[in-house]
């Protein structure tokens, strides 16, 4: 599955699927974004399964993983699943499906909002992220407890 990643509809396919992508949900992320940050730190806490890892979409992980055009997005949030590619706030609704739990319910309802409305909400805040949450030198560095859980 590929949701439109971009305002001019193009679909973009993954790379060809490797071992990672085959049994691994993966968060990709700008990695030097306050916001994604917050995100991903928000996510680590919530995972008690374990089911994501995680990948700054400047990283090689990415380069393997994702198609060029979308590693240059840094405003576009990228959840690979299984081999399914989901951006934005299809990114996130599915994200917080696959936690489970509470998260189950509330990814379900923001999935129920059509994409074309989630998706203006998104690019707002993905506009405004670097001066709301500020800009990082360099991509964030997993705790010794999270390593496990990030890749390159």
């Amino acid at each position: 599955m590929i949701d439109a990643p971009d305002s001019s509809g193009t679909e973009y396919t993954m790379q060809p699927e490797t071992n990672t992508t085959a049994s691994t949900a993966i968060v990709f992320f700008d990695g030097v974004c306050g916001l994604c940050n917050h995100t991903v730190d928000f996510l680590l806490k919530r995972d008690r399964r374990g089911v994501l890892k995680f990948a700054p979409l400047q990283g090689e992980t990415a380069a393997e993983i994702l198609p060029e055009e979308v590693r240059k997005d840094l405003n576009t949030f990228v959840f690979a699943d299984h081999g399914d590619l989901h951006y934005r706030s299809s990114a996130m609704a599915r994200i917080l499906m696959r936690l489970g739990g509470i998260w189950w319910p509330a990814g379900a309802l923001l999935w129920l909002i059509p994409s074309p409305i989630r998706n203006v909400a998104y690019r707002i805040v993905s506009r405004l992220r670097y001066r709301l949450f500020g800009r990082k030198e360099s991509c964030r560095m997993p705790t010794p407890e999270e390593r496990d859980r990030f890749l390159s």
